[in-house]
């Protein structure tokens, strides 16, 4: 879970969880345990709220090999996070394994920002062409994407949740035992605390 912002005195009450990601072999139910001791360390740290972000978008290979099944946020519901909505509807550009070729990548190779290096070498491990001195890197991009096969897949938009830590911690406490819960059953149960607006 990757935060910004948790000191003794946060500059804001509220952060972003950008990344949520645990291995397969985890035990189950490992997710909300993981959650719980988060939200713990960050209420030390008087953090109020946690704005997350579920991709329901499965990613293909271009042989259509499923390499990313989405998400719809089931932790996040069951938790008693709120739903707000969808975020912003995009373009996405595929690289042929299924990873996302961002859009801050292909702006780092037009301006030569730094780390277009990199972003460059992502494509040419796909077989484009290395990019020749002098050329127009715009140009070289553009070239480099079609070489690749690149597609674009129209995003509607990442599931957006926000939780207050006080309502959040009552739904996770219905996780810590050993036994399994029924995530839909614990979703819909109602949070007394008021709603977190964290967007």
């Amino acid at each position: 879970m990757a935060v910004s912002g948790a000191q003794k005195r946060p500059y804001t009450e509220s952060l972003v969880c950008t990344r949520f990601v645990l291995l397969d072999e985890c035990p189950g139910n490992a997710e909300s345990w993981f959650l719980a001791r988060c939200f713990e360390e960050l209420l030390n740290v008087s953090v109020r709220g946690v704005v997350s972000f579920a991709d329901p978008v499965p990613r293909r290979t271009a042989s259509r090999a499923l390499v990313l099944a989405g998400h719809a946020g089931t932790i996040y519901q069951a938790t008693n996070a709120v739903y707000a909505g969808r975020a912003t509807a995009r373009t996405v550009k595929l690289l042929p394994d299924g990873t996302v070729f961002h859009a801050r990548a292909a702006q780092k190779i037009r301006r030569l920002e730094q780390g277009y290096e990199y972003a460059a070498a992502q494509l040419c491990a796909f077989g484009a062409p290395r990019p020749r001195p002098g050329s127009d890197p715009a140009i070289w991009l553009r070239e480099a994407l079609a070489a690749v096969g690149a597609r674009n897949i129209r995003h509607r938009g990442t599931h957006r949740f926000c939780g207050q830590f006080s309502c959040v911690a009552a739904g996770l406490r219905r996780y810590q035992s050993d036994e399994c819960v029924d995530e839909k059953r614990a979703s819909k149960r109602p949070c007394r605390s008021r709603k977190f607006a964290g967007t």
